[in-house]
């Protein structure tokens, strides 16, 4: 009875070992299992702790570069509005210059009408200054040509007068004439009987001297 208690003690005992022994194996396990977990976890925690770093740091660079856009676009902004204002200074300008272009066009169609009616003018004066050229050259003429017959008249008068003189200082001819007086006496001398004998018209404003047949 004993032998069998002391073998199913030993028994037991052998048995409790083997499980002590195989539970000692499965906790080294499982402390190895959850060493080799907690390793992966750290590594994985350093790793996500590196990429969240690398992300910060481009979070970081992205917010600066959303800061220096942020800048550009408010410089770009500012440069814009100063384009429109200039763009709108310049506009305005432009009308001013169009509508001093069309004044002065307004202008120059005036000034060429006015040369225009100068020349018409002009050339209407100068027609009739040739006009009056040729009939003053007409009118030169004819009174040259008076000039010229009652120079000649008056050079055969002053030779008739000369002879006349001549009879009258000589005695003889003076007897002769007033001998031919009395058988002839001459008509009523008058202002129109001496122009007639001199071959001169006179009115109250000219005079003019035709030549005899």
């Amino acid at each position: 009875m004993k032998n069998y208690l002391s073998m199913a003690l030993a028994l037991a005992c052998a048995v409790l070992v083997i499980s002590l022994v195989m539970m000692k194996r499965g906790d080294d396990a499982q402390h190895e299992s959850d060493a080799g977990a907690f390793a992966d976890v750290s590594n994985q925690l350093n790793s996500a702790v590196a990429e969240i770093a690398t992300c910060n740091g481009t979070i970081l660079t992205f917010s600066n570069s959303l800061s220096e856009s942020q800048s550009a676009s408010l410089t770009f902004s500012n440069q814009l509005m100063e384009a429109q204002s200039t763009i709108a200074q310049d506009a305005e300008q432009i009308t001013n210059v169009s509508q001093r272009l069309a004044a002065v066009e307004s202008e120059k169609q005036t000034l060429d009408q006015r040369v225009m009616d100068l020349n018409s003018q002009m050339t209407n004066q100068i027609a009739d200054l040739a006009g009056r050229l040729a009939t003053t050259r007409t009118d030169l003429d004819q009174l040259t040509k008076g000039c010229l017959l009652l120079e000649d008249r008056f050079r055969r008068d002053v030779a008739e007068r000369v002879v006349a003189e001549r009879k009258f200082n000589n005695l003889s001819a003076l007897q002769d004439q007033m001998k031919y007086l009395k058988k002839n006496p001459a008509g009523a001398i008058t202002a129109e009987g001496i122009y007639k004998g001199l071959d001169i018209v006179v009115k109250s404003n000219t005079f003019y001297v035709y030549s005899p047949e």
